[in-house]
């Protein structure tokens, strides 16, 4: 089908796949890195006498209300997959994830065997609750495992040490159809051989998936306050090169700037964000993108669990945020994802998911194809290796 298009006109000929973003805002502890929406929990004699330190059932009712609100923007729309995140999703009770998920199940068109994947960390991990959570429809999970070295998550802030990492991703080998581990590079005073045994520890799993995360100081975190001690520029590339290497021996493939796979097992939620795809967030802080063949909208949620519940069992919604995102910014929103992938995306895919004329980033694409930064094939939008290493410069070329 011909698609319609014009410099200030969005005019989508389909619409983008959609997914479910599913936002658990509570964590037993803040990290000092952390600059995601994640709130500490209480003790039970602060939180009225709960004992997990937040009112599921209440949190649980407030996120069924607010997919509720979505359904008539999406009606009709089948979801391709689910990832409920935070936080840590996996401090819920087996009975409030069934609960949430069935729920989930009535109301959305969900396409059958759809990834759904749940974020966890170590040290919530528990045999029977995680056979529960299998139970329940979860088929994926994401462990926040960061390191095997007990000095290095005591400098991170974790509450795991390497034993407990090593025995939660066994068990969720044994209950989970597909496993993530979470790693972190360039850490306080790590050298190559401690990062080199991060990674051969994790490759003795043989999870299908890895994620690699250089850790970064972000602004309004404790870090960024108070700065460890980080290795140079050089050692942190010099840790990356060996990873990617340990990696790719393993039979692994970086398919996304931070993301590693075994052949077919590539996060397809992750993908459909990286691929400028659609995705209805709901929960405290929950950012959603939702396409209409004329327009693409953007939405935002209260961030703190507490205001996010009595907006939604007062107001029925919690929005602080909705807006349309303008012609002129979608270039660079959608580039800000897709470059992101090592493949990159078909050149056709621009004008498939912003609606607009490619000719508007010509110009763009001419200047960093000149730098060495894209792909010169003309059928794709690809980051060259240059340009995944200096990602943000490529992006930042397409702001105006």
């Amino acid at each position: 089908m011909a698609i319609n298009i014009s410099p200030n006109k969005i005019t989508l000929a389909a619409l983008p796949p959609l997914a479910l973003y599913i936002h658990f805002p509570w964590c037993e502890k803040k990290c000092p890195y952390c600059d995601f929406n994640s709130h500490q929990i209480k003790d039970a004699t602060e939180s009225k006498g709960n004992a997990q330190g937040f009112d599921e059932a209440r949190y649980i009712k407030a996120l069924i209300t607010d997919l509720e609100t979505e359904l008539p923007r999406t009606w009709g729309r089948q979801v391709h997959s689910i990832f409920i995140g935070g936080g840590t999703p996996s401090l819920l009770s087996p009975k409030g994830m069934d609960e949430l998920l069935s729920a989930v199940r009535a109301r959305i068109h969900l396409e059958p065997g759809a990834e759904i994947t749940m974020e966890a960390n170590p040290g919530s991990v528990e045999a029977e609750k995680f056979a529960a959570f299998a139970k329940s429809g979860i088929n994926r999970v994401s462990l926040g495992i960061q390191s095997f070295q007990d000095g290095q998550l005591k400098a991170l802030g974790r509450i795991h040490n390497g034993v407990e990492a090593q025995g939660a991703i066994t068990i969720a080998l044994e209950h989970f159809k597909s496993v993530n581990i979470d790693l972190m590079y360039g850490l306080p005073n790590q050298s190559l051989a401690l990062a080199k045994a991060d990674i051969e520890t994790a490759l003795s799993f043989q999870t299908p998936h890895l994620s690699l995360y250089n850790l970064t100081l972000e602004p309004n975190t404790y870090f960024a306050n108070f700065p460890p001690k980080l290795p140079s520029e050089d050692d942190i590339d010099a840790i990356f090169e060996q990873n990617l290497a340990l990696l790719t021996a393993a039979g692994y493939t970086r398919y996304e700037v931070s993301a590693y796979a075994k052949k077919d097992q590539e996060c397809k939620h992750n993908l459909n964000y990286w691929r400028f795809g659609d995705y209805i967030g709901i929960g405290a802080g929950a950012h959603g993108k939702i396409s209409f063949p004329n327009q693409v909208t953007r939405q935002v949620r209260e961030r703190h669990p507490e205001t996010y519940m009595q907006a939604m069992e007062t107001k029925g919604h919690a929005l602080i945020e909705s807006r349309e995102v303008l012609a002129k910014d979608l270039p660079f929103e959608f580039l800000l994802n897709t470059l992101r992938l090592t493949d990159g995306v078909q050149t056709k895919t621009f004008s498939e998911r912003t609606g607009l004329p490619l000719h508007l980033i010509a110009k763009g694409l001419q200047a960093a194809s000149d730098k060495g930064l894209l792909d010169q094939n003309p059928s794709k939008l690809k980051a060259t290796a240059l340009g995944l290493r200096y990602l943000n410069n490529l992006q930042e070329m397409f702001l105006d």
